[in-house]
């Protein structure tokens, strides 16, 4: 079957574009050592992505480019960083705007005091954390990481966090997709879903979807010809519920790219809605946050 048209997808990765895209990143690049990632990329990843999204231009309005491009390839909702322009634009988008938290474990009680404040004052949908990022890395399975896992757990939202091989140049053994693998054993009840690929360790992700209910995968970073084949076999097999679309925008991808190469992903029929929207709506308790037209 073709991809269904007016499905209202959840995209679990966006954003707003910037006036200075190479700002945005300055507080990763603390942690590299080429000169290329240091003093010359704008986007740490840039070296793996072709037609990156431009910066904004003076004058205009993020909000409504982003809003514009979400309903022009239909994205009912989006997950967007917490930050006073989210805010903002929550205020003039009600029931379409989830807020997520990225946090670094290194500072473990100014991060838990955080994520208890954004739930209280904002109804915080997630966490996200990149371990390879963080100055010094924090490991999956580190301790400092089990604080934020178990706070999430307390809060009953997901945590989101890297797996794989890195795309800046960091470091990705803190990365590894075993390393979930303990996590899941210790936190039963902890909703984790892994982002930006898993690669090279792919197949090892599907095993691990197998053994862990709660854990789950989010297709960000990836266009969609990228898809890894293993992920895409198993959602049209045993993890029908356990795959869900996320974006890149305007990080890496744009919207007219994304919607313009899902079709050609060979989803079975019963998968497509799954991934769009409904085990987005499952895994981050969308209807009871927002609600529907």
């Amino acid at each position: 079957m073709a991809m269904p048209t007016g499905v209202g997808a959840v995209d679990l990765m966006i954003g707003f574009p910037h006036h200075d895209r190479s700002a945005v990143y300055d507080y990763l690049r603390k942690g590299a050592k080429d000169s290329e990632t240091k003093e010359e990329m704008k986007f740490l990843a840039e070296y793996m992505f072709k037609d990156v999204p431009d910066n904004l231009a003076e004058g205009v309005d993020p909000i409504d480019v982003t809003f514009g491009e979400m309903d022009s390839h239909g994205v009912e909702i989006g997950l967007f960083g917490l930050t006073e322009l989210t805010l903002e634009a929550r205020e003039r988008y009600p029931g379409r705007v989830l807020l997520s938290l990225e946090v670094d474990p290194n500072d473990v009680m100014g991060t838990l005091r955080k994520m208890r404040t954004a739930k209280a004052d904002h109804d915080l949908a997630a966490v996200t954390f990149f371990p390879s990022g963080c100055v010094p890395q924090v490991p999956v399975d580190d301790p400092k990481a089990y604080a934020v896992y178990a706070t999430c757990v307390e809060l009953d939202i997901p945590a989101i966090v890297n797996a794989g091989v890195a795309g800046p140049r960091f470091p990705s053994a803190c990365q590894h997709v075993e390393r979930f693998d303990q996590v899941c054993y210790d936190f039963p009840e902890l909703r984790l879903v892994m982002r930006h690929g898993a690669e090279p360790w792919e197949e090892l992700a599907v095993k691990l979807m197998l053994k862990w209910p709660g854990l789950s995968y989010m297709t960000s970073a990836f266009a969609p010809k990228y898809y890894p084949k293993a992920i895409v076999d198993y959602a049209n097999t045993r993890g029908a519920d356990k795959i869900m679309y996320a974006g890149y925008y305007p990080m890496g991808l744009s919207l007219e790219r994304i919607f313009a190469e899902l079709p050609a992903v060979p989803f079975r029929d019963h998968v497509w809605r799954k991934f769009l929207r409904e085990n987005a709506m499952e895994v981050f308790k969308i209807k009871e946050r927002v609600t529907q037209p």
